[in-house]
């Protein structure tokens, strides 16, 4: 994976979804569906910090008999042998499942950061680490999203003690500081990850997460000038072209706003997003 890959590809499907969803001003009613398993942890956190054990906690509350039985015995099958590969093996038995059978990503993603840190490879611990400071950008629960920072953030560390040169890793690390709570000084990420972007004004996931940075803190001027220099390097990343509509949007720069959203919408291959940018423009006209 190219360094600067990092957001485009793994929120891919995220940026779809909130260019279907972002003109709806209305709640829709919810339906009377079976809760899922993101839904029945959604509670857990959403005023503060959580912890991993009451994370388990509530997940194993919400099985059903003979998947409390599955899980507790894939839990308690390190007894004997190779515990290394036992424990791997086990671990990925969770994750898939947590997050394959389940859908609770954020669990099925702990287990596979639980392989990566027996592997204890720079290749493993930052691919776990990406995965995972991905789904914490797109968490809605705050106490979820700093849960999945932390992880991130531990594994985004080992990495680097590994190889202290990676710049990927160290956005990555940034990362987790600026958009996870997972430090009471989001500037000490936001500096590791502009001097990423100082000494090479072409990495591109340094000039990202940098723009995502000052959309966070109502900066726009500073997240266009980063935006556009990802879509000068890039000019078929939706996803930049995306934010830097939005932040036209936001700074009151309705026309080129509108500029941004038309080349989305030419470019989006889905008719329903396309439909949601046209009332976006229509509006903005």
């Amino acid at each position: 994976m190219k360094k600067q890959q990092f957001i485009v590809t793994g929120s891919a499907l995220a940026l779809f979804v909130l260019l279907f969803f972002f003109g709806r001003t209305v709640p829709e009613k919810k339906k009377n569906t079976p809760e899922t398993a993101h839904d029945k942890h959604e509670h857990v956190g959403s005023t503060g910090v959580i912890t991993t054990e009451a994370l388990l906690k509530d997940a194993h509350e919400h099985l059903n008999a003979n998947q409390l039985q599955y899980v507790t015995q894939i839990e308690n099958s390190v007894t004997r042998g190779d515990v290394k590969l036992q424990q791997m093996n086990a671990y990925r038995q969770l994750a898939h499942f947590w997050g394959d059978s389940l859908h609770n990503n954020a669990l099925g993603l702990y287990y596979h950061a639980e392989v990566a840190k027996l592997e204890n490879s720079e290749k493993s611990l930052t691919f776990a680490a990406r995965l995972l400071l991905e789904e914490m950008m797109t968490e809605g629960n705050p106490g979820l999203q700093n849960w999945l920072g932390l992880q991130s953030k531990a594994l985004f560390e080992k990495a680097l003690a590994i190889n202290p040169a990676n710049d990927s890793t160290i956005i990555g690390l940034g990362a987790c500081y600026m958009f996870g709570n997972v430090s009471d000084n989001p500037m000490e990420g936001i500096t590791k990850v502009r001097e990423v972007a100082q000494r090479d004004p072409g990495n591109l996931y340094a000039q990202m997460v940098l723009g995502l940075g000052g959309m966070k803190s109502g900066q726009f001027d500073k997240a266009i000038e980063r935006f556009l220099l990802v879509v000068k390097g890039q000019p078929d990343n939706l996803e930049a072209m995306f934010h830097l509509a939005e932040a036209y949007e936001q700074k009151g720069d309705k026309v080129n706003a509108v500029k941004w959203y038309t080349m989305i919408q030419k470019l989006i291959p889905f008719p329903e997003a396309k439909k949601e940018i046209a009332e976006r423009i229509k509006m903005l006209q």
